[in-house]
């Protein structure tokens, strides 16, 4: 704003310019120290229990023009948090709306390790897979224990839904990829055709499992878990017996894997007319 006389009026290459400088010259790290009218709204803003994403986003409305007003949510946290030791931070972390004591950043998760290369689409799956007609195309997972340092393998056949449980040592892509070929090797040919998988890694070496059982792995869009239902009912079955918060998988040996498929083959199931999946498999 420049004042002219009795007249006022905005130039906005005059503001531009003054905020230009501004930033330049001031201490952005701490400006809510640097301006007390700022620092009065940003606590005014605290006691109604605003967030300080809110703070941020009506200053930008009551005061669009004024740089030493406008200020990111960001720096508000930054503030609060710089010392959480001392007494009137501890009280302005209480008006938060999470009141932590400490601030934890999200930070987005990368996925290390290998990456699947030269996957085939859902979208290229063989028609005759959807109708459930023939047996023989299946649904892989891996199913994590407590504290994810365990797993087990399942395979569910689309048609009968016919499980197959794998006993893993653990989640690397050669290991899973060579026990899932072991199990499905012994099969008649005849229900060897294809697998439908997810996008994890564990899956990076599948061309060891179609070179050893001819099986071709289709991999369904990635968090698009009704692409694999089949595979996805039978395990919740599983983690009724087996509850994902507390099952370590590592103390799970392997007669009792094999007792539990068994179980899961001699069922009943609603979808299945009530016959079982090896009734079904069998035929």
């Amino acid at each position: 704003m420049v004042q002219d006389g009795s007249s006022t009026f905005y130039s906005a290459i005059i503001a531009n310019e003054y905020s230009r400088l501004l930033n330049k010259n001031k201490r952005t790290d701490d400006k809510i120290s640097l301006y007390p009218a700022l620092r009065k709204q940003v606590y005014r803003g605290l006691l109604s229990e605003l967030s300080p994403e809110a703070i941020s986003g009506r200053l930008k409305l009551q005061y669009p023009n004024d740089p030493c007003m406008n200020i990111s949510y960001e720096s508000i946290y930054r503030f609060i948090y710089e010392h959480p030791q001392n007494s009137f931070n501890r009280k302005l972390i209480k008006l938060l709306p999470r009141k932590k004591r400490k601030r934890w950043r999200k930070v987005k998760k990368e996925r290390h390790g290998e990456k699947i290369k030269n996957g085939i689409s859902i979208e290229n799956r063989p028609i005759e897979v959807e109708d459930r007609e023939e047996v023989g195309h299946w649904e892989g997972d891996l199913m994590i224990g407590i504290k994810q340092n365990s797993c087990i393998g399942s395979i569910v056949e689309r048609k009968s839904r016919y499980t197959i449980l794998v006993k893993l040592a653990n989640k690397k892509s050669k290991n899973v990829c060579h026990a899932f070929a072991e199990k499905l090797s012994v099969l008649p040919k005849e229900y060897r055709k294809s697998m439908t998988y997810d996008n994890g890694v564990e899956m990076a070496q599948h061309h060891i499992i179609t070179d050893k059982t001819g099986i071709n792995i289709y991999f369904a869009h990635p968090y698009s878990s009704w692409e694999r239902g089949t595979n996805e009912n039978t395990n919740r079955i599983v983690r009724r017996l087996l509850p994902k918060k507390t099952t370590d998988f590592n103390k799970v040996d392997s007669m009792s894997v094999q007792n539990l498929q068994d179980r899961l083959n001699n069922r009943p199931r609603k979808v299945l007319g009530y016959y079982t999946p090896n009734e079904i498999y069998q035929y």
